[in-house]
């Protein structure tokens, strides 16, 4: 099992600097989420010999290693320039992750054609259909390269993606048919996967390599009032990366279950609510994930 951690709480700090803290906090491994000095949010990755050196060193030096990278580029765009620069982008993310001895890449399956944006768009072009099309084009040209190199991809479905459900993500990734391609469960997303958790983590049997860890409310409870937000009918929807305890996931039975499934791989923390406390998030956190492994894996 790796113990890891989502540094976006700590995103001010340099990647030195931040390999020095997650090993000050506890955690051996690293998840590094997109940043402007690394892998950014779109765009071509800020990422030169110099600064591959220096972060190896830092991650040498503190004793830490990258558990995962997280690219995160429209490759399911239904515009050719667009998704012509999503590959590029894809590419030369892979080559990072080889440079760095980073044995998986974690993603999302496109944030294109999420059903808000599916119902609004007369011209057709984001339906999730179209948005498929594409990906399963970036499949067709990424998945030989990640086999050759040795790199794991993990897919998440996500709150407004064209693909926001278990189910129907795992039965893409089987379709892939590759043993470099696998699924992530993202615990604060439990309540948009669907109301029976254990269903949802079962579904993914087999395939889940990559579990993100924060509490979240349910959101399906309350006659669709548990959040109010003014105006009323604004096309909002709502979720909490929150430490264990301040949301309303069952923890007993969702570690109960991971470990009835054999699951032996990246947990990962990603609390993202408590910046004036991200330290003591931290710290606590991992004690609790170590607890609960502790308690189920035996």
């Amino acid at each position: 099992m790796k113990h890891t951690i989502d540094p976006h709480m700590i995103r001010h700090l340099s990647l030195e600097e931040t390999c020095r803290k997650i090993a000050e906090l506890g955690y051996d491994h690293i998840e590094l989420s997109p940043r402007p000095d690394f892998l950014s949010w779109w765009t071509r990755p800020k990422v030169y010999p110099e600064r591959i050196a220096s972060f190896r060193k830092a991650l040498k030096d503190h004793g830490v290693k990258l558990a995962t990278l997280q690219p995160m580029y429209r490759w399911s765009s239904p515009y050719q320039d667009e998704w012509e620069l999503a590959i590029d982008n894809w590419k030369r993310a892979i080559e990072i992750a080889v440079e760095m001895d980073c044995p998986m890449v974690v993603s999302e399956f496109g944030r294109g054609g999420s059903p808000e944006r599916s119902q609004n768009d007369r011209s057709g072009l984001h339906r999730p259909e179209t948005c498929e099309a594409q990906f399963f084009r970036a499949m067709d040209i990424l998945v030989p390269i990640l086999e050759r190199e040795g790199i794991m991809l993990s897919l998440e479905a996500h709150p407004e993606d064209w693909l926001e459900e278990i189910a129907p993500a795992i039965d893409i990734i089987k379709t892939i048919n590759s043993p470099m391609v696998r699924a992530s469960f993202i615990a604060p997303h439990t309540f948009y996967y669907g109301p029976d958790m254990v269903r949802n983590l079962r579904a993914a049997e087999g395939y889940l390599v990559h579990v993100r860890l924060a509490d979240s409310f349910d959101h399906t409870r309350s006659s669709g009032l548990r959040y109010i937000v003014n105006p009323p009918g604004s096309q909002v929807r709502v979720h909490q990366h929150l430490d264990f305890g301040q949301g309303e996931i069952d923890w007993d039975l969702f570690f109960g279950t991971l470990a009835a499934m054999e699951f032996d791989g990246v947990l990962s923390n990603c609390v993202f609510a408590w910046e004036d406390r991200a330290e003591q998030s931290a710290r606590f956190m991992l004690e609790e994930t170590k607890r609960y492994v502790a308690k189920y894996w035996q």
